[in-house]
């Protein structure tokens, strides 16, 4: 199979000779342009995302050798999405990916977490994406988990696909509902605020957005 997709939609599969995942990954050890070098650095671990055997033998089933790129990165996807609860709360920005393995709940965050360490523990390119999804869905299609608040997923790259973005805690690829604000290798690329408060008492932030269509 083959995809030709623009970031942020949904692949559109035609006829063509399967894209095998090792492919992939051997693309990025070969000397190539400038973009190749940015994909390679999205497949490297990091403080946040150290190297996980857990995260990498859970990808296993779903990068069965010879497999195509795009299938066995939507199955991983699928099974995130079915493995893991999605439970407010039940874990924090520190939680590591070894942690939600064991407990099988979490956030958007650990989830797309997860995948990422998933992904590059097997030498593949996958950047995490945060940004927020429409509020109020149109009419007929179900409300998406993550709304409300800052929602994250991650984005796939192949040299036939270019980036493809991935949704593990709602299972579907992004599309025009998704509104990025910005990508990196983890969360701490894309913290919304950073800096050290000085003084005593406590402090609290809360924000509420909303998303809508524009008429």
């Amino acid at each position: 199979m083959r995809a030709e997709v623009e970031v942020g939609a949904r692949p559109q599969l035609v006829p063509g000779p399967a894209l095998p995942w090792e492919a992939v990954r051997e693309a990025l050890i070969r000397p190539g342009p400038t973009p190749e070098l940015d994909a390679a650095r999205m497949a490297e671990a990091t403080a946040l995302l150290p190297l996980s055997e857990a995260a990498r033998q859970y990808a296993a089933a779903s990068l069965a050798p010879g497999r195509d790129w795009l299938e066995a990165v939507t199955a991983l996807m699928h099974r995130i999405h079915a493995d893991f609860e999605f439970q407010p709360g039940a874990t924090t920005v520190s939680t590591s990916v070894d942690e939600v393995l064991r407990e099988r709940r979490g956030v958007c965050q650990d989830f797309a977490h997860l995948m990422l360490a998933a992904l590059r523990g097997w030498g593949l390119p996958a950047r995490y994406v945060s940004g927020y999804l429409l509020t109020d869905p149109p009419p007929g299609q179900p409300r998406l988990m993550g709304v409300d608040a800052s929602h994250a997923w991650v984005a796939a790259r192949s040299p036939r696909h270019g980036w493809v973005e991935f949704d593990p805690t709602n299972d579907q690829f992004a599309d025009p509902r998704y509104i990025t604000l910005a990508w990196g290798a983890d969360f701490a690329d894309v913290v919304p605020l950073r800096g050290v408060i000085l003084g005593g008492g406590t402090q609290a932030m809360q924000v509420a957005v909303s998303v809508v269509p524009v008429p």
